[in-house]
């Protein structure tokens, strides 16, 4: 990664140097070159606020219709049958997202709560056994990585016996190994398998109905118009993985941040009520789960005073756009205390029609665990100088992030 502004600007989402901080080539890209043709993948790269902002709400011009990922091998027309509504448009956009929405509806998200918090409970039991008998333990694999991934499954009606598998796979999906410029071939492999799995999950509910997503889906109608099996399993297939991958990312990263900011962890310990949910805001902006999507530039475009091809790749980088100073106060400073204006324009999870239909679900999970974990610790520390970042060119976050609890009297 070059960071020195003596230097070419160069921009490789696939660099493990990179992965690990990319938050001073984002500043060099916003202050040297906003809208920066990065050559060696021919993409065309938007780092400002404002720009990002406008891209996202601009379908006519910025498609999804290839996907939004900058994988060679998923940028395709056909990229919807594993995104979704998130690789259409209009009104093909609309009909998608509207019949899903007739399944995955508020309330079902809310009355998943009690479910969270059984699971909440259950794992960090299981966290606090290991801390206690080693004086750490990673809030990873005991806990981060495994909560999202339950929580869906409830959600969807997939068995608690295929759980880990399913795990496994996702996390295999959004994995890019050194000097591998696309999906590797394990995670190609972990898609299909996927794939193969709910599609059969789905027949399986089409003859046989459960209280899960997936029968609701079955079943949802708008004007007569109903989902095809492909269509539910391209929108399961979005939510295991999306879903999974960045809350358990949130939760790593949720956890990173306050424990570099000592004042502000006192702070929320004497106030969660108040300070848990403002806490996960402020790292949904400083260090958010998703920091790069793809869009396909169908005419020939001025952005920011660069003319951008039709026919370019366009990657938005919602890491950057989240730490402008155009917009944020002293943006690289981890803030729990953020004006509620400021934080009302994270992008995190989009704007306009494409605005994350799994942001409360996300936000619940947070929230949950997050406010259940104060309650039952007194402090905690993340040996950072340890852990261990997942390499992706999709999300940000942790595969290992070894914490120390204390545990309150019992």
């Amino acid at each position: 990664m070059t960071v020195d502004s003596d230097t070419p600007l160069l921009f490789d989402p696939y660099d493990y140097e990179f992965h690990e901080d990319p938050y001073p080539l984002y500043a060099r890209l916003r202050a040297e070159a906003p809208v920066f043709h990065a050559h060696a993948d021919n993409l065309w790269v938007v780092s400002r606020h404002a720009d990002v902002r406008r891209v996202m709400r601009d379908d006519d011009t910025f498609s999804n219709r290839m996907g939004v990922s900058l994988d060679a091998s998923a940028w395709t027309p056909d990229a919807h049958r594993v995104m979704s509504f998130l690789a259409l448009d209009g009104v093909e956009q609309t009909r998608l997202r509207k019949l899903v929405s007739a399944a995955f509806t508020p309330r079902r998200v809310r009355e998943l709560e009690p479910q969270i918090e059984r699971l909440t409970e259950h794992y960090l039991e299981r966290t606090f056994a290991t801390n206690a008998e080693h004086g750490e333990v990673d809030w990873i694999t005991e806990f981060a990585g495994r909560l999202p991934m339950d929580v869906i499954s409830e959600l969807l009606g997939v068995p608690e016996a295929d759980r880990d598998e399913a795990r496994r796979l996702a996390d295999l999906t959004v994995h890019r190994e050194d000097g591998v410029r696309d999906v590797p071939g394990a995670g190609m492999a972990a898609a299909m398998e996927l794939i193969s799995y709910f599609a059969d999950l789905v027949k399986e509910r089409r003859t046989s109905p459960a209280d899960d997503l997936i029968s609701a889906l079955t079943t949802a109608e708008n004007d007569g118009d109903r989902l095809s099996d492909d269509e539910i399993n391209a929108f399961v297939f979005l939510m295991v993985v999306a879903g999974n991958e960045t809350t358990t990312k949130l939760l790593g990263n949720a956890l990173l941040h306050l424990a570099a900011n000592p004042v502000q962890q006192a702070e929320v310990y004497a106030d969660p009520a108040s300070l848990v949910v403002t806490w996960v805001e402020e790292t949904l902006r400083h260090d958010t789960s998703s920091q790069m999507l793809a869009r396909y530039v169908v005419n020939d475009v001025e952005i920011n005073g660069q003319n951008v091809p039709a026919g370019s790749k366009l990657l938005m980088l919602l890491g950057s756009a989240n730490r402008d100073e155009e917009v944020f106060s002293s943006p690289d400073v981890f803030d729990i205390h953020r004006p509620k204006d400021e934080i009302s324009q994270s992008l995190s999870f989009g704007t306009g029609r494409h605005f994350c239909l799994g942001a409360h679900l996300a936000r619940l999970e947070a929230k949950v665990v997050l406010e259940e974990l104060v309650r039952r610790t007194t402090t905690f520390e993340v040996h950072a100088d340890r852990a261990v970042r997942v390499h992706s060119t999709s999300v940000r976050g942790f595969a290992n992030l070894p914490t120390t609890f204390t545990e309150r009297s019992r």
